[in-house]
C-alpha cells in the first residue's frame, strides 16, 4: 500500500479550502499575481483603477521591509486620480465578510533562483498566508528550512508582494505548525494550534478547519499579529494567548462580570495582556483601559515591553499628578460644589486645575489616552487622596476596564475595595501565573470601613476576580517548549559531631544556624566551585536569600573571597531598606577568621557601599540618595543582568517576580519558599534562549523538596479547589469561648499579664492570645458577630492585644540564653537529591498517591500524575503503561513497590508480541533489546541490522514495507520501556 504523496496532500487541502468558499485561482507567476491583485483590490474597495493608478499603488506597496509592509496592511493606501481627487484603498478588513479569500498553488517566482511555492492563501489579492507541505514521514523542519530559503532567494523579488505574508503554515499531514513572518525565527519558535483546552490540533485537515477558516484567519491577520517596535519584527499570538484575549473581550462585550487568566510564569502574559488592552481600548462601549502593576520596578519593565509591541500605545505615568492629568485629558473639570457637610470636595482647599500639571507622556496636553499603565499605589492615591479624588469624581460612571498584572500580589487588600467602590461600572481582569487557591491562601488584613476595624481573611483569586476564563499551566508550557523544565538539586546535610548521626536540613529550623557566617561561607565556596559548570560559561545566575542581614553576610563574604583571589565573578545586589529601621547590621565580615567587626551600620549604608562597588565596576554613578537615582540603578542592574554582565545577582525578594532574563539559567536558593513564591522564584531560570539552554538549574541549600513537590502538584492541577470552607458561627463561637477560658486561666485580667513569673508563662500567654485573635478574625466575617456576647468587651480585647504586642516584641528581642548548636553541628555540602520531571519523578508521585489514606487525596494525586503524563513530552509514550499500573494498584492487584516488576512484565509481553507479529528470531531480537538497553541508538540501526532479525523471506518490494515498520516498532518500544527510566 503506497503512502500519501505531497501532491495528494496539496490537492486535498485546496479542495478543502474551496469547499470552505475560498475562490480557487490559477496564478503562475509575478505578472499574474499583480494582475489578480488589481482585480481584487477593485472588488473589495468598489473602485476602478486606471493602469497608471495601479502602477502607483504597486510602487507604494513595494516600499519598505516585511515590518513596514505588515504595518501598511493594517492601514490604507492612497490613490491620486487624474482629476486630483484621492481615494484610499483598504488592504485588509477586520470583518471577514468584507474580505475576498482565494487559494492558489505552485506560484513560480524568480529571484536569485527560481522557486515554486506549494499553497498560497490570498486575501484581497495579497499573499498573506503561505503553506509549505511535505509528504508523510518527512520532518516538518524541512518545510521550515525551505521557507527560510525562499525568504532569502525570492520572497522579496519581482515587486516583493510575497513579503506581505503574515503567517506561514508547515505540515506533513500528521503534524502541522504555524509561525509569523520573522526572518530571525528558529524552528523552536513555530507553534502548534490547539483547542481552548490546550489539546493540539495536528492533522492538516483538522488544522485547516480550525485555523484556516475565514473568520479565524481574519482575526489572526488583523488583530493577533503584533509588530514589535523595538526589534522591528512580527510576532503572532500562541493559541492559549488567543483564547485568553478572546475570553476577556467576550466578557466585556456581553456582561459586566470580572474574570481572571491563569497562564503559567514565563508563558508570555505581558504580550497577552497588551493585546487584550489594545483590543478593549478600541471598543466603543469602553471609556478607558487601565493596566495596573504592583511596583515601580514592574511599571518600568511592563511599560518598556508594551512600548516594544506598539510605540506610544502606553503612557507610563511618573506620579499621581500626571496620572490625574492623564485621566482628565482635555475634558473640562466640573465646578466642585460643597458636599453635604458643607466642606468642599477637597477638604477646604481650592482644587488645582489640571493645566497646572504638565503631562510627561506627550507634548500634546489635550490628548485623551484610552490606554494607561500605572501602579496600584498611584491609582489608589488618585481615588482616595482628597487632593486628587475631588477632581475625578465626575468619572465614577465611566466604563473602565482594569487589567491587573500578577493579580495575586496587588489585589489582596483594601485597594481592591477602593477601586470597585469608586469606579461604579468598572470591570476587573487579572493575569497570574500562580493563582491563590484554597490550598495556598493565607490570611490578609482587610480594612472594614463599616466597623473601622482591621480583619484577617483568607481569599482566593476567584473570590476577587470571579471565574477563571482560561488556564495554561506549567506542564502545558513545558510540553509545548514555551518554557524549559527544571533540574532541581538539594544540597546540605547536618552531622552531629559526637554521635555522627546525619540529619537533613529540614529537621533544623534555627535562624542562628542558617545565618551563621561559617555556613554562608561554605555555601559561597560551593557556588564558586559549581558556577561555571552550571552556567556553561554562557549564562548567569541569581542567588536568593532569606533576609537583608543574610544578604549582607553573603555579599561581604563573596567580596572577601574575591579579594583573596578565590573567584573573579561579578556579584551585584539590590534590596529594599527601611527608612527608620531599628535593626542594624554587623560590619564587614572577616572571612579568614569569620570574626565580625564591632561597628554597626544601617542597611541603607551597606546598600550604598554595594552600589559603590557597582559604580566602580561599570563606570556608573548611582546611589540611594534620591528616588530617581535608586530607580535608575534598578533599571541599569536589570539590563546588565539580562545582558550577562552580572554573573550572580544577589536578592531577597526583588527580581523574584516579573523579571524575565533568558540569559539567566541558574538560581541558588537559601531561603524558605512555598507554593506560588517557590514557583515564581524557580521560574526565573526557565525562559527560552536558543538550543544550548536545555533546562533551568535550581540549586537549593535548604530542604525545599516537600514544598517543591507540593507547589508543582498544585500548579499542575487544572481542577484546584478555589472555594475556602469557612467554619460555621456556632462552632467558632464554642472554640472562642474555650480559648478565652484558657487565656483567663493564664492572665485573668489585663494587668495580670505584667505579673507572669517567667518567660515560659509569657510565651504561653502569647500563644493563647494568638489563637484567640485568629478565631476573632474568623468570627468577624459574620454579620451578626457580637464580641460582647462572648464574655469579653472590645476594649478589654484591645488592651490584651497591646500587652500581647509589646510582650511578643520583647521576647523576640531578648530570647532566653540557649546553648548554641553551632559548636555541635557540622554542615556538609553534598548532593542529597536531584529531581527532573521523568519516570523517576512519576514513580515518587505514585508512591505518595498509594500511601494516601482517603480516596479524595488519592484522586487529587492521580489527577496531578495524569496532567504530567499528558503534558510532559518525554512521558507521552509511557502514558498507557503508567495509567495501567495505576488502575491495577487501585484495584489492589499490585503494590506501589512493584512498579518496576510491572514495567518489566509489560516489557516482556511487548517483546513477545512484536516478535510474533513480525516473525522475528527471538534470540536475535532479545540480543538487540539488550544492546538497546545498554545504549545502542535505535536511530542508528541500518536496514541490514533489522533484516537479520526476521525469519520471513522478503522480496525487494516487501522489504521496503516490512523493515520501516519493524524500525518504527523498535523506536516506539525503546521510547516506552527504556528511555527515561534511569
Amino acid at each position: 500500500m503506497s503512502t500519501q504523496s505531497e501532491a495528494k496532500l496539496e490537492n486535498d487541502l485546496i479542495a478543502q479550502l474551496t469547499e470552505a468558499k475560498f475562490e480557487p485561482v490559477k496564478i503562475e507567476n509575478a505578472a499574474a499575481l499583480k494582475a489578480n491583485l488589481k482585480v481584487q483590490l477593485e472588488r473589495v474597495n468598489k473602485i476602478t483603477l486606471a493602469e497608471r493608478e495601479f502602477e502607483n499603488v504597486l510602487i507604494s506597496l513595494e516600499k519598505g521591509n516585511i515590518f513596514d509592509k505588515s504595518k501598511r496592511l493594517k492601514g490604507k493606501v492612497d490613490v491620486v486620480h487624474d482629476d486630483g481627487t484621492i481615494s484610499y484603498l483598504t488592504l485588509l478588513n477586520t470583518d471577514a465578510a468584507k474580505n475576498i479569500f482565494q487559494v492558489t498553488n505552485q506560484v513560480t517566482m524568480h529571484g536569485k533562483y527560481e522557486n515554486r511555492y506549494d499553497v498560497t492563501i490570498l486575501v484581497n489579492g495579497l499573499p498573506l498566508v503561505q503553506i509549505e507541505l511535505k509528504r508523510r514521514g518527512i520532518e516538518m523542519a524541512e518545510a521550515f528550512n525551505q521557507i527560510k530559503r525562499y525568504d532569502k532567494h525570492t520572497f522579496g523579488a519581482e515587486g516583493g508582494l510575497f513579503n506581505y505574508i503574515q503567517l506561514f503554515v508547515i505540515s506533513n499531514g500528521v503534524n502541522t505548525k504555524y509561525f509569523s513572518n520573522n526572518r530571525e525565527l528558529s524552528f523552536k519558535q513555530t507553534f502548534h494550534w490547539t483547542d481552548v483546552d490546550n489539546n493540539k490540533i495536528n492533522v492538516l485537515h483538522q488544522f485547516a478547519d480550525a485555523f484556516l477558516n475565514k473568520e479565524h484567519l481574519t482575526k489572526m491577520l488583523s488583530q493577533y499579529i503584533v509588530q514589535n517596535e523595538t526589534g522591528k519584527f512580527l510576532m503572532v499570538l500562541r493559541p492559549y494567548q488567543f483564547y485568553a484575549v478572546e475570553a476577556i473581550v467576550e466578557q466585556v462585550k456581553t456582561s459586566d462580570k470580572h474574570g481572571y487568566i491563569w497562564h503559567t510564569t514565563g508563558s508570555g502574559k505581558t504580550l497577552t495582556s497588551f493585546k487584550t488592552a489594545q483590543i478593549l481600548s478600541r471598543l466603543d462601549n469602553v471609556d478607558r483601559v487601565v493596566f495596573v502593576v504592583d511596583r515601580k520596578d514592574l511599571d518600568y519593565q511592563t511599560a518598556r515591553e508594551f512600548d516594544a509591541f506598539l510605540k506610544g500605545s502606553v503612557d507610563s505615568t511618573g506620579d499621581t499628578k500626571s496620572l490625574l492629568n492623564q485621566f482628565l485629558g482635555s475634558r473640562p473639570v466640573p465646578k466642585q460644589s460643597a458636599n453635604a457637610s458643607g466642606n468642599s470636595a477637597n477638604d477646604g482647599e481650592p482644587l488645582l486645575q489640571v493645566a497646572e500639571y504638565s503631562p510627561i507622556y506627550s507634548s500634546n496636553v489635550n490628548r485623551i489616552n484610552k490606554l494607561t499603565i500605572t501602579t496600584i499605589q498611584k491609582l489608589n492615591n488618585l481615588i482616595t487622596k482628597p487632593r486628587f479624588k475631588g477632581q475625578v469624581e465626575h468619572l465614577r460612571q465611566e466604563r473602565v476596564v482594569f487589567i491587573f498584572d500578577e493579580c495575586h500580589r496587588s489585589q489582596f487588600g483594601e485597594t481592591h475595595q477602593n477601586i470597585v467602590e469608586f469606579f461604579e461600572k468598572a470591570q476587573l481582569f487579572g493575569f497570574t501565573g500562580t493563582p491563590i487557591f484554597a490550598d495556598n491562601a493565607t490570611a490578609k488584613k482587610v480594612e472594614d470601613k463599616g466597623l473601622s476595624a482591621t480583619k484577617s481573611r483568607k481569599r482566593t483569586t476567584k473570590d476577587l476576580f470571579g471565574e477563571r476564563l482560561h488556564s495554561y499551566v506549567i506542564v502545558d508550557a513545558i510540553r509545548d517548549d514555551n518554557v524549559l523544565p527544571f533540574a532541581i538539586e538539594y544540597y546540605g546535610k547536618l552531622k552531629h559531631k559526637q554521635t555522627g548521626l546525619d540529619a537533613d536540613v529540614s529537621s533544623i529550623d534555627i535562624a542562628e544556624f542558617f545565618s551563621s557566617p561559617k555556613r554562608i561561607k561554605q555555601v559561597c565556596e560551593h557556588i564558586i566551585g559549581i558556577h561555571k559548570f552550571k552556567t556553561k560559561h554562557k549564562f548567569n545566575a541569581m542567588l536568593c536569600v532569606a533576609s537583608v542581614p543574610d544578604l549582607i553576610t553573603y555579599y561581604d563574604t563573596f567580596k572577601a573571597l574575591k579579594a583573596e583571589g578565590k573567584h573573579k565573578l561579578n556579584i551585584a545586589t539590590i534590596f529594599s531598606y527601611g527608612i527608620n529601621e531599628a535593626e542594624e547590621f554587623e560590619g564587614e565580615v572577616n572571612v579568614k577568621g569569620l570574626a565580625e567587626a564591632n561597628a554597626k551600620v544601617h542597611s541603607r549604608d551597606k546598600l550604598d557601599s554595594y552600589i559603590g562597588d557597582y559604580n566602580e565596576q561599570f563606570g556608573t554613578s548611582y546611589s540611594t540618595q534620591d528616588t530617581d537615582s535608586f530607580y535608575n540603578y534598578y533599571k541599569d542592574l536589570s539590563n546588565r543582568t539580562k545582558n550577562g554582565e552580572v554573573d550572580i545577582l544577589l536578592v531577597v525578594n526583588m527580581f523574584l517576580t516579573g523579571f524575565d532574563a533568558p540569559n539567566l539559567n541558574t538560581i541558588y536558593v537559601d531561603k524558605n519558599l512555598k507554593y506560588h513564591g517557590l514557583v515564581q522564584a524557580f521560574s526565573r531560570t526557565n525562559r527560552l534562549n536558543g538550543t544550548v539552554k536545555s533546562h533551568g538549574n535550581v540549586m537549593c541549600y535548604r530542604n525545599l523538596k516537600p514544598q517543591a513537590d507540593e507547589a508543582f502538584a498544585l500548579f499542575s492541577n487544572k481542577q484546584p479547589t478555589e472555594h475556602i470552607e469557612v467554619p460555621d458561627l456556632e462552632g467558632l463561637t464554642e472554640d472562642f469561648a474555650k480559648a478565652l477560658e484558657a487565656l483567663k486561666a493564664i492572665a485573668p485580667d489585663v494587668q495580670s499579664v505584667d505579673d507572669l513569673p517567667d518567660e515560659d508563662m509569657q510565651a504561653g500567654f502569647i500563644k493563647q492570645f494568638r489563637i484567640l485573635m485568629r478565631l476573632k478574625n474568623q468570627l468577624e466575617t459574620f454579620s451578626d458577630f457580637d464580641i460582647e456576647a462572648l464574655g469579653i468587651s472590645e476594649q478589654e480585647f484591645v488592651d490584651y492585644a497591646s500587652k500581647y504586642g509589646d510582650l511578643a516584641r520583647e521576647l523576640k528581642g531578648n530570647p532566653t540564653d540557649k546553648e548554641s548548636i553551632l559548636a555541635d553541628i557540622d554542615f556538609e555540602l553534598e548532593l542529597l537529591q536531584r529531581d527532573n520531571v521523568n519516570v523517576g519523578y512519576i514513580r515518587h508521585l505514585l508512591q505518595t498517591m498509594l500511601e494516601e489514606s482517603c480516596d479524595d487525596a488519592k484522586d487529587k494525586k492521580r489527577q496531578v500524575i495524569a496532567n504530567l503524563l499528558a503534558s510532559e513530552p518525554t512521558l507521552h509514550s509511557k502514558r498507557h503503561l503508567i495509567e495501567g499500573f495505576i488502575e491495577k494498584s487501585l484495584q489492589g492487584l499490585v503494590q506501589g513497590e512493584q512498579f518496576d516488576e510491572y514495567i518489566e512484565e509489560q516489557k516482556q509481553k511487548e517483546i513477545s508480541q512484536i516478535a510474533e507479529e513480525e516473525k522475528l528470531d527471538s534470540d536475535k531480537f532479545g540480543e538487540m533489546v539488550t544492546n538497546i538497553e545498554n545504549g545502542l541508538n535505535v536511530e542508528s540501526l541500518k536496514s541490514d541490522d533489522i533484516a537479520q532479525l526476521t525469519t520471513e523471506k522478503m522480496t525487494f518490494r516487501t522489504r521496503r514495507t516490512i523493515l520501516p515498520r519493524i524500525a518504527e516498532k523498535l523506536k516506539t518500544f525503546a521510547e516506552t520501556f527504556i528511555e527515561g527510566f534511569h
